[in-house]
């Protein structure tokens, strides 16, 4: 597989040095403008203050990257034509040489092929509400990549208990950063215990260090609440959710449009504070994926 690395990527990785991958979809569908340049910018500047290198994964006209990066950045942001990209879809964008935003699913693809370990994102997709038998791409990629993944559990819009439930199904090991509660996204907790808690990125390190060496094929996720005063109501998220969900259901949306959709609506239904919290989280979710990386650094790959 023909896959370009950016040359602060390929310089960390010759040199062993810690390197935090980040999705592009957050950036090309999930935030709005100008949102998603701030989003950009807390993301990366909060890896690199802490001593590790970026990589935003994305396919750029056909090749797959780990280190968007200068005009193709820019492209992406702007929204040029730019496709929403699962794991699936990554060979059909890559022979038609498509601009392509990868989700939590393709973005884990590509670290297993970069050989990146460390990656950082806000929700994880999951089981969707009212549909059990649709769910998201991500919880079966997070089943057969072993990378540490970090996030602030899935988004508040999925069944998060059924969600729960299909990770340990599936043999994803879930351990909450100084929580004992899977989060919400926006929220702090969604009344779904985890199975661990660590209280230090190092630990988080030499629990993945272990992970690996027993030969384990599965993501570690790494759950941890929005920051301390970013994180909504959960009377109030859920009251939003439920609005949203009646919404779609009238006006038919389906398949791949409905996380957007419902996104958006509780957007609305929270007078924007959704969006500050998601913001918040992205740059807390890089920060601790960054201390982790600077941890993993020099141990066995």
């Amino acid at each position: 597989m023909i896959l370009a690395l950016s040359d602060p990527v390929a310089t960390a990785l010759r040199d062993r040095r810690p390197v935090v991958a980040l999705e592009s979809s957050v950036l090309a569908q999930g935030l709005p403008v100008p949102a998603n340049r701030e989003a950009d910018e807390r993301m990366r500047r909060a890896i690199t203050s802490r001593g590790a290198v970026p990589a935003i994964t994305a396919v750029v006209r056909g090749v797959p990257t780990a280190g968007l990066d200068g005009d193709d950045l820019e492209r992406f942001l702007r929204r040029d034509g730019v496709a929403k990209v699962s794991a699936r879809d990554l060979p059909w964008a890559i022979v038609t040489r498509r601009d392509g935003a990868t989700t939590v699913a393709a973005s884990l693809a590509l670290c297993v092929a970069a050989g990146l370990r460390v990656f950082a994102t806000g929700g994880i997709g999951g089981v969707h509400r009212d549909a059990p038998f649709d769910e998201s791409a991500d919880l079966v990629e997070l089943s057969r990549s072993p990378v540490l993944t970090v996030c602030a559990g899935a988004k508040s819009i999925l069944d998060l208990p059924a969600t729960v439930e299909r990770l340990e199904t599936l043999g994803v090991p879930v351990i909450g950063y100084r929580t004992d509660c899977f989060p919400g996204f926006f929220t702090e907790g969604s009344g779904v215990g985890v199975g661990a808690t660590a209280d230090s990125p190092a630990q988080l390190a030499e629990a993945f260090v272990a992970h690996r060496a027993l030969g384990r094929s599965a993501a570690m996720l790494v759950v941890q609440p929005p920051p301390a005063g970013e994180a909504l109501d959960e009377a109030l998220v859920r009251a939003a959710v439920d609005e949203a969900l009646a919404a779609a259901r009238v006006a038919g949306v389906r398949g791949a449009a409905v996380t957007p959709f419902l996104l958006a609506a509780v957007e609305r239904a929270t007078g924007g504070r959704s969006l500050r919290t998601n913001l918040a989280l992205l740059e807390a979710n890089a920060a601790l994926a960054a201390d982790i990386a600077v941890a993993l650094a020099g141990t066995p790959a």
